[in-house]
């Protein structure tokens, strides 16, 4: 497994498409959904096994200077329970740390919660429903 960010068309191409077959698809929400405005001025981190395959995505950007957020992690259904979510919040978190960031934040999806909890993560509150049947939590962890 290694951890890239995507730089080219193709890998983009990949990144794009476990991030809309994870985060959108299965609640039928249309292609292009997985897309945000502000991707451009995110760091995209997309972790590939060895045949160069997509098995994970995340994104991190600055909310402040010192305020880092997550957001979009999806691993592939075959890959997890693996351990692979963690290698990329590491990942972003150490990103973030070396960009000055000094909180990291997300909105979890109910299912996520005690993986972000694991990982050191605690909730701050209880926020929207997305596609009217996924309920957020906002969480955080100081870094």
């Amino acid at each position: 497994m290694n951890i890239l960010e995507p730089s080219t068309p193709e890998q983009f191409e990949k990144y794009y498409r476990l991030r809309y077959q994870t985060l959108r698809q299965p609640w039928g929400q249309p292609e292009g959904s997985e897309r945000a405005d502000d991707d451009e001025t995110a760091i995209h981190a997309m972790l590939v096994n060895d045949t160069g395959e997509a098995v994970g995505v995340c994104r991190m950007h600055l909310q402040t200077p010192q305020e880092a957020q997550l957001r979009f992690m999806g691993i592939h259904e075959n890959y997890q329970g693996k351990g692979l979510g963690k290698l990329l919040l590491d990942y972003l978190e150490e990103k973030a740390r070396s960009m000055g960031a000094t909180t990291m934040v997300l909105q979890a999806r109910e299912k996520a919660v005690s993986f972000y909890e694991r990982n050191g993560y605690h909730i701050t509150a209880k926020t929207h429903l997305l596609f009217g049947s996924i309920q957020h939590y906002k969480m955080e962890k100081q870094l």
